[in-house]
Parts: C-alpha cells; structure tokens; sequence
C-alpha cells in the first residue's frame, strides 16, 4: 500500500520539545509526536470503499495486513511521524483550558487528486493531552462515529468522515453512564477523515496564553492551506477568515436542523474551523419533533445543547473564536459586525431551509407564519420529524381534507389526535394548500424536490444500539447494512423499508436509544 504522504501540520507547526508521552501542560507548541498503541489482536470490521477511493487506497488493498496495521495503530507508516494537537476549549459554557487530542492521534496527511486529507486515530492509546483518561475507545461508541461520519456525508452535511473500524482486541474499562457502575468492554478504534481537524480551541489556546507569536503561525497556516483564496495573511484577511468560518458555521447549522441533527456536545473545542461536524459523541436525530430535545446526559439539566439552540450556541462559540482572534487585529468593530450579520443571514436561510422542506419554490410574506403555525402542530402531538417531512411530499394540491391521513404515520400515538388537534392540523393544511396555489410546480414535481432535502433514512439511535448489540455478539452483518442503507438516504429503496419506522417503544428510554453520555 503505498500513499501519498504529504505531511503540513506537522512540519510546519511549532512541535512539543518535550518527547514523553505524560500528562502535562504543553507550552508554546501546536502538537507533541505521539505514538499509537499497538493493539493486541486488531480486526477489521469495516471500511468505506468510496472514501479509500478518495485517499489512493485500492479496495483490495483494505483487505491486506498493511492496511490493517497502519490503521489499528500496530506500525507508524514510513517516514511519518504521529501526533496529538494541542488545544484548549470552553465546555459546557465554562472555560476549561487546555484539552487537546486525549485519545485521538494523528497518523499523516496524503495528498490525491490535488486534495489534502489529514488521517487520525480515536482510541489508539494516551497522550500528553489525555488528562485522566487511558486514550482509549470502546466498540459502541466506535460504531456510532463510523456510522454517522458517513451517514452525514450522503445526507449533503458538511462532516469529518471515517475510513475504517477496527477491534482491538483488547478490553476498555468504562463507566457508561457515569454512575459508578464500571465495566469492561470491546475496545475499538476509527480512522477519521478530514481535510483538517483543527478547531477553535487550537486558537483560544494560543490567544489565552498571550502567546501570539504562535497564534499567528496557526491562523496563517490555516490560510494558506484551507482559505488560499483569502491571500496573503495581514488584517483585513484575518476579518475575511473570520467571516468565511462563521458562514461555513452556520451554512453546518442550517444542514443540521433541516435533517433534525443534535450534535449533543457543542464545546468550542468539538467545533471544526472548517464549518464540518466534528466530534460524534452523543449525538442523536429528532425522534418526536421537539425543540427542547438533547441527546446528552450531562446536559439533561439545563439543556444547553438541546436542538432549538445549536444555532445561538455557534454563535456563542464564534464570540468564543472571535476573541482569540483579536490580538491579531486589535480592532472590535469588524468581528461585531460578522457575528451581527450571522444573526439576520441564519434567520433568512431557515426561513430559505423550511420553504425547501415543505416544497415551496417562491417566497410569500405568509410563509413565516405557515412554518411558525406548523411548528406549533409539530409539538402538540408527539411527531415523528423525518417520517412527517417525508410523507408530506404525497400531499397533493386542492386536497387538505386529506391531509392528516397522509401524514398520520408519523404521529406516535394517533388516538391522543383528539378534535381540537384535528381541527389545529386542518387548518394547517389548509393554508398550505392555499399556500401552494402560489406555487406553479406539478404535484410531482414538489414531490421530487421535496425528496432530495427531506430523507427517508436517518441513523437513529435505536438503529445503532442494535448494530451495537449484535457487534457486542460478533455479529457485525447490521453494521454493513446500515452503512448500505445511509448511502442512499433520500432514496427509496423498498427493500429497506423497514428502517422508514418510528422509534419502537422499546427504545424510548433504553440505554443507548434515547439519551447518551460522553463515555466512549
């Protein structure tokens, strides 16, 4: 297997002095050399032939002992030297200082088709960042990262992808749900993809030290690699970065709402300087439509994460990016003014999002108040979100007596539609009937764009936790389905329709199926 090295972060980036791999603070460096651990008894469950592609990696290639090395951790690749980057974060709202790559490390970056691609390991043992951790992953938190790095990439959201997941063969000690009851489990470790996995907490680490020497080497670096056609670095290009992370940002932020995405652990060291989804812990998608839903146990409190708030809370992170990247302009004004144009630019493209979800090509002064009026009927009755967005594209114009019935599956209990939910739904569509006698598209030609935004597959909880407990089991047949399955997720496919179904009522409170922790 020979590949295509092309190493910058790594060569280019102020380095660790310090080669022992301890816990500490790491000063005036962007990473520390790191090595994998080498795993017991590696195993390929699975690989994604259409991103080896991308890399230079043959199919048959996937297969050999080579490639189950490089990517288990058991040999470094020639003439490459692993890492973990150093960076800092606040977490939950709270500034918690330095972070860093605790069980992720970086492998190399290759360059394909004029393409750079940075190639990292989660689970592959300590680093110098790894505080009171083992560096270590488990095989339920495994798949659940593998299969949602590429789930999103085929549902058109910006993402991290995965090339491959691998047992280890050696046994994790987790406390799943942090309640003192520890447990061996199957330790397990992903490659993960992306062009680059630097986030905003690299550049608050630097700007909290007051290290700004450093901190300019790092911003430049991103330019030059990842915002070349911003130019040459110098204050104005600093402004256009920062505006062009906040538009990717949100441009992220609409794609996860308009699928019903709940990242779950929206830290400022979980965001991508990329605008990609970085960091698959605890997410989950809407089950019942809610706005207030958070898939994470820590954050069950006071759901700081819950859906209805990611778009305030990447806000609140650009602030979190914005300051650290003050002392390199020295100026309030041009950051306040971005950050200000991202509360009007994301009203106006979820409002741009919710038309293209409910099939409406023009624009009426109306709209806001139909979407608005459609919410309220969305939270009165616990409602499936992917399956009502779904079957709403069957709708026909000059029909809304009709409408309840067509999209009846998706409520989970259909006896709760009493008179008054029924008269609250008919009036809906009846507005949007009347709504789309505005619109000149054919019936199936709404259905037909209302397909390719609203998808008919999405990875669910209880889907995953399945996967999960067959793997558990070495089963690993439901995995390659699902991962099948999530290719084509606006898709048909009549064989799969067993996965169009609402969340069975034995998962609504099973572990795994309704709410996670961070524990992985």
């Amino acid at each position: 297997m020979k590949l295509s090295i092309s190493d910058t972060f790594n060569t280019e980036l102020p380095s660790d002095k310090n080669l022992e791999n301890s816990r500490r603070q790491v000063l005036g460096a962007a990473y520390s050399f790191v090595s994998p651990k080498k795993p017991s008894n590696p195993r390929l469950i699975h690989s994604s032939i259409e991103l080896a592609k991308d890399l230079g990696i043959e199919k048959n290639e996937l297969q050999s002992k080579t490639f189950l090395d490089i990517f288990s951790g058991a040999k470094v690749y020639p003439n490459t030297h692993p890492y973990a980057m150093a960076y800092a974060g606040h977490q939950f709202g709270s500034w918690a200082g330095q972070l860093g790559d605790g069980r992720a490390i970086n492998l190399f970056e290759i360059e394909h088709n004029n393409k750079l691609w940075a190639l990292q390991l989660k689970g592959a043992g300590e680093t110098p960042y790894s505080r009171q951790g083992d560096g270590l992953a488990v095989l339920r938190s495994s798949i659940r990262e593998y299969l949602c790095s590429e789930a999103m990439y085929n549902l058109g959201v910006p993402t991290t992808r995965a090339l491959s997941l691998i047992l280890s063969g050696d046994k994790v000690l987790r406390d799943m749900l942090y309640d003192g009851n520890s447990a061996y489990e199957k330790g397990a470790i992903v490659c993960r993809v992306s062009p680059s996995f630097i986030r905003f907490g690299n550049f608050e680490l630097f700007a909290s030290r007051q290290d700004f020497r450093n901190l300019k080497k790092l911003t430049d670096y991103t330019i030059k690699h990842f915002y070349t056609h911003l130019g040459k670095p110098s204050k104005s290009v600093y402004i256009e970065f920062f505006r062009e992370v906040t538009e990717r940002t949100l441009e992220m932020i609409i794609h996860w709402q308009r699928v019903g995405f709940v990242h779950g652990v929206m830290n400022t060291d979980n965001m991508s300087i990329l605008g990609l989804t970085i960091d698959y812990g605890p997410y989950g998608w809407l089950e019942g439509f809610d706005f207030s839903w958070t898939p994470n146990t820590t954050d069950k409190q006071h759901k700081r994460y819950r859906f209805g708030n990611q778009p305030n809370i990447a806000l609140w992170n650009l602030l979190q990016l914005a300051n650290a990247l003050y002392p390199l302009v020295r100026e309030a004004e041009p950051f306040e003014s971005v950050l200000n144009d991202y509360k009007t630019t994301f009203e106006k493209k979820s409002l741009e999002m919710m038309r293209s979800k409910l099939g409406l090509k023009s624009k009426s002064n109306i709209d806001l108040q139909l979407i608005n009026t459609l919410e309220d009927a969305l939270l009165a009755i616990e409602t499936d979100m992917t399956i009502f967005f779904r079957l709403l594209s069957n709708y026909k114009r000059g029909a809304p007596n009709d409408g309840i019935s067509i999209v009846k599956d998706a409520f989970y209990n259909l006896e709760e539609l009493d008179e008054n939910l029924q008269s609250q739904w008919n009036n809906w569509f009846n507005d949007y009937d009347q709504r789309l006698q505005q619109e000149t598209s054919s019936n199936s030609e709404r259905k037909k764009s209302m397909d390719l935004i609203n998808p008919k597959y999405v990875l669910r909880n209880y889907m995953a936790q399945m996967a999960i407990d067959d793997a558990d089991n070495e089963n690993y047949s439901l995995i390659n389905e699902l991962f099948n399955l999530l290719k084509l997720p606006y898709d048909e496919q009549p064989e799969m329709e067993k996965w169009f179904a609402k969340r069975p009522e034995w998962a609504r409170h099973k572990v795994g199926c309704s709410m996670l922790s961070c524990s992985s």
